[in-house]
């Protein structure tokens, strides 16, 4: 990766520009789970396909294209930390302290985020597997692009509504996350080894219920993980008003006096810890905490099933066990 970002320097020999090439490459290289560069890799290896530079290279492309969605993503959540680090927006804003660096901050962070998501296209397509199943790869990396962002479009809109439903949560974390983090990564890594249509099939499967129960642990820890193992603000969820399957959950359980006090302080940009305290006990309190936690094993065990009945290379199906595990329960 760093190779890559290397031979794509700033084209203009401008000291601002090269700064904020700079803020993109450390974005890029410091932190991040990693997972659909290792779920693309375990699904080409799964397909018989075998160690090599190409599906490296190919895997590093995700991490690019994440990059790019991360960053839209935190201007658009208005979110001052990511990995324990000031955003990529926040770190743009502070190269131009003064009269309108937030606004400098938000528009430089749009242009960095496209650029990451350009060079995610240059990197796959010049990854140097075979151009048949290249092309065939494209097309589900087209296709994982469109859903991630039909599915971020649908949960700006939920904003909006009041009252989403369970079932609405599910549609939003089925498009923003479930498809894109691990359906179509793994099918990706298939489709350049050549994998058949039962094995593409399988990778859906198994990905869509483990996508689906690692975002619910996503917003669990969101608003009950500690922002030291998360390295997010455990507010930000909360403030922004983001209508979760937690949330929903709540709403269609909570008594009058519950669902006042969370349409209240849900939402709430001024929001203090004490009052999220308070919205976090409801969420308790109406057993949406404990049913999202029984929603993310039926998922697992889902995910697991499949695994273990679809034809994949023992070495991969071994390594997707560990992963789906680790993406379920894990802590930050």
């Amino acid at each position: 990766m760093s190779g890559f970002l290397e031979a794509w320097r700033a084209p203009v020999p401008d000291p601002d520009v090269e700064a904020a090439y700079q803020v993109l490459n450390d974005f890029v290289l410091s932190g991040g789970k990693r997972i659909r560069p290792q779920l693309c890799y375990w699904g080409w290896r799964g397909a018989g396909g075998d160690d090599c530079e190409e599906i490296i290279k190919a895997a590093a492309a995700l991490e690019l294209c994440h990059a790019g969605l991360l960053i839209h993503d935190d201007i658009m959540d208005g979110s001052e930390l990511r990995r324990g680090r000031p955003t990529v927006h926040k770190d743009l804003a502070r190269l131009h302290e003064g009269p309108g660096a937030e606004a400098f901050g938000q528009a430089g962070g749009i242009l960095l985020g496209t650029l990451s998501l350009a060079w995610s296209d240059a990197m796959l397509s010049t990854c140097g597997v075979e151009p048949l199943r290249l092309r065939a790869a494209h097309h589900v990396f087209d296709s994982m692009r469109t859903e991630v962002i039909s599915g971020q479009y649908l949960d700006m809109l939920a904003q909006l509504r009041a009252g989403a439903s369970v079932d609405e949560a599910l549609t939003v974390i089925r498009y923003k996350t479930a498809k894109y983090t691990v359906e179509r990564p793994l099918q990706i890594g298939g489709a350049l080894a050549g994998a058949p249509p039962e094995l593409l099939d399988s990778y859906s499967r198994f990905g869509v219920p483990l996508g689906e129960a690692f975002q619910l642990r996503d917003d669990v820890l969101g608003t009950f993980g500690s922002s030291a193992e998360t390295g997010k603000s455990a507010l930000d969820d909360l403030r922004e008003g983001k209508h979760t399957v937690l949330f929903a959950h709540a709403m269609r359980h909570a008594s009058p006096a519950q669902r006042d006090h969370l349409r209240r302080w849900h939402g709430d940009r001024e929001l203090t810890e004490e009052r999220a305290a308070e919205l976090r006990q409801i969420l308790r309190d109406t057993g949406a905490l404990a049913q999202v936690e029984e929603m993310i094993e039926q998922r697992v065990c889902e995910a697991m099933t499949t695994l273990a009945e679809a034809q994949i290379k023992p070495e991969a199906a071994s390594a997707l066990a560990v992963l789906a595990d680790r993406l379920a329960h894990r802590t930050r």
